[in-house]
């Protein structure tokens, strides 16, 4: 019943949290003034292209847009992962992404102690291939 709600919706609600992702990230860096770092910046690449995508895909009523939109979420997810394990992990001292002017490593936002950016954005990466993969099952 849920899969198959989910499956139905599954574009929609990717557009839905893609959009959430992207406003988010512009309210951190827009409205609260953190600069973001390299790692960010490539999650950014990854995560804003899927709105694009997704509303064309939709628009046209391409059935394969779940294959534009999946390698996309599954790279922005590793790279968030990466940047998260920097972050909490001893990884930070073997990292060899230069980072100019705000560090990779720094914690700028933490809820409840482990939230961060980066885990938001690997938490939206993660739903959005979630999402596109029930899609695939479904169809």
């Amino acid at each position: 019943m849920l899969i198959s709600f989910l499956g139905k919706y599954a574009l929609y609600l990717a557009l839905l949290q893609a959009w959430v992702a992207t406003l988010g990230s512009l309210y951190y860096s827009e409205i609260q003034k953190l600069e973001p770092c390299v790692l960010c910046w490539w999650q950014r690449i990854f995560m804003y292209p899927i709105i694009i995508i997704l509303a064309v895909g939709m628009l046209r009523k391409d059935k394969n847009v779940v294959f534009y939109v999946l390698p996309m979420a599954i790279i922005g997810a590793a790279i968030a992962f990466y940047q998260y394990l920097l972050q909490f992990t001893p990884l930070a001292e073997v990292n060899p992404i230069v980072c100019t002017t705000v560090s990779c490593e720094e914690i700028q936002v933490a809820y409840f102690g482990f939230i961060t950016i980066p885990f938001l954005s690997f938490l939206g990466f993660v739903a959005i291939t979630a999402l596109m993969l029930i899609k695939l099952r479904t169809k």
